[in-house]
């Protein structure tokens, strides 16, 4: 399960190879600059036109920056993707860490072919780590004149990632973990979900991710535009064309052959969901991270911390990969020493995607527990929305894996995170970031309360027994306890085994 980012991320750190990278990068002088087109020029875009009116619809929209739309269900985070591109008529933006070669990703990438061909500007901003598999999608898509598509720290030589790290690790392992897409910067998807299948509950992959979007409309996507302008004309984003100005450009990838029902058109969507508006804050690092040179009030860390502000009465903490680190325990034992509740949800080690990383955490959790946290640990298939298999269809036939991926704070219930950060030392120091903090009490109250009424039906609550020895509660649909594991769930006793020795090591802030 563990991924091959974090292999390599590991075994160089244990080999403590950093040697200078033996490939030089393309130099970036006559790179052009580019801007978003302006909310001004878009506004009597189909977009543009609907947004509009549903805020004069609503009393509540003048004295708010943001319309908010939570992406909860994935099919429906992949739809409304797809009907923003569908729909954009000047301009989409997109930056992703991870965009798959299999069907969701095809399906976008179709899509963002029809819109360049009628004449919508695209800008594609991938980090490099995971573009090997869809590098002639990529030129293809590139070859477009209406399309540029740039990536973030690339690997020199091309394609030779191991050797990238083995060679240049400090620079390697710094990635661009930013998401959002952007039509005619009128709309904003902003979340954790990357694009694939295992973001959207689709076809053959073996993890499922649940996960956890904000559609964002009114003048807060002017700010996120804002925010890839930066990462665009950034020193670590390089055009395709400069890194492999050989490669053929008119090989076109097997599109996908599956039947989909095209997504909701923009009338129904904006009919069938209501927008929360509130005022929302974006948060993310300066692209100056992925270079190593980033002040501390550059960091998202530092951002959340004065816009999410002291906590008074609860906190709700959903995080896939969480290893809050000594410091990080004793933060969150101040603030549950003031009154605050603080609750946890964070994987298992059946559902962690990154097997090593269960590690970093599983050292940490009596400390946790013993400062107050309350802790749960997402059980297997515990997705509220699987897939349906079509026996007809193979290809989107259903997975029983589960991994949690969103990562959300919900504070006071009153101000809420959403966005690509996760509770931990990588996100903190090495991965740039990015996220939307909204003010709203009739959006805190609701996912805070859903969080408190599936949690315990859905995850293991972690407890200490009387000997000081960690116990895992599990809860049938009524929530009452109907099994009590003195052991890890879904773990060998060589797993534990494996846990308890990469716990020993100091390699926390490579995790």
């Amino acid at each position: 399960m563990i991924t091959i980012r974090r292999i390599y991320i590991f075994c160089a750190s244990l080999l403590f190879i950093s040697m200078q990278g033996c490939a030089s990068l393309p130099d970036l002088s006559e790179r052009e600059t580019s801007q978003a087109i302006s909310a001004e020029a878009t506004t009597a875009t189909a977009l543009g036109k609907i947004i509009r009116a549903k805020a004069q619809d609503s009393s509540d929209s003048d004295q708010h920056n943001a319309g908010i739309v939570v992406l909860g269900e994935a099919k429906q985070a992949l739809d409304t993707r797809l009907m923003l591109i569908n729909n954009a008529e000047q301009s989409i933006d997109i930056q992703y860490y991870i965009w798959r070669n299999d069907i969701s990703g095809q399906l976008t990438a179709e899509a963002l072919q029809q819109a360049a061909e009628k004449g919508v500007r695209i800008r594609l901003l991938l980090d490099d780590f995971h573009t090997k598999p869809i590098t002639p999608l990529l030129h293809q898509l590139n070859a477009h004149q209406n399309i540029d598509v740039r990536l973030v720290n690339p690997f020199m030589p091309r394609g030779a990632v191991v050797l990238g790290f083995i060679t240049d690790f400090d620079r390697a392992n710094r990635r661009m973990h930013n998401k959002s897409l952007t039509a005619d910067n009128q709309a904003s998807i902003v979340g954790g979900r990357n694009i694939g299948d295992d973001y959207f509950l689709r076809g053959e992959s073996d993890i499922l991710f649940s996960d956890l979007d904000l559609l964002a409309v009114g003048e807060i996507v002017s700010t996120i535009s804002n925010e890839f302008d930066s990462y665009w004309n950034s020193d670590s984003a390089y055009p395709l064309e400069l890194l492999e100005p050989d490669m053929a450009k008119k090989t076109r990838p097997n599109m996908t052959q599956a039947t989909y029902q095209p997504p909701h058109e923009l009338e129904s969507f904006f009919k069938n969901n209501n927008i929360t508006w509130a005022n929302a804050t974006v948060v993310s690092d300066s692209p100056n991270k992925v270079l190593g040179n980033i002040e501390e009030e550059e960091r998202i860390t530092y951002k959340l911390k004065e816009v999410l502000g002291v906590p008074e009465q609860e906190v709700l903490i959903i995080s896939p990969y969480f290893i809050p680190t000594k410091a990080g325990v004793k933060s969150l034992q101040n603030i549950i020493s003031n009154g605050v509740q603080l609750s946890v949800l964070t994987n298992a080690f059946a559902t962690n995607d990154v097997a090593i990383v269960h590690s970093g955490y599983a050292k940490y959790r009596k400390r946790l527990l013993n400062a107050g946290v309350r802790l749960f640990e997402l059980r297997p298939a515990a997705i509220p929305n699987p897939p349906v298999k079509d026996d007809e269809n193979p290809t989107f036939s259903s997975s029983s894996a589960s991994s949690l991926h969103a990562k959300t704070f919900i504070v006071d219930r009153h101000r809420v995170f959403v966005g690509s950060f996760n509770f931990d030392p990588r996100s903190a120091n090495l991965n740039t970031e990015l996220g939307l903090v909204v003010e709203s009490e009739a959006l805190g109250e609701r996912m805070a309360n859903k969080f408190l009424q599936e949690t315990p039906q859905q995850a293991y609550e972690v407890i200490l027994d009387q000997h000081g020895d960690l116990v895992w509660l599990e809860r049938d649909k009524d929530g009452i306890i109907s099994k009590r594991h003195t052991t890890e769930p879904g773990t060998t006793w060589f797993n534990r085994l494996a846990i308890r020795f990469f716990s020993l090591l100091p390699i926390d802030s490579l995790l």
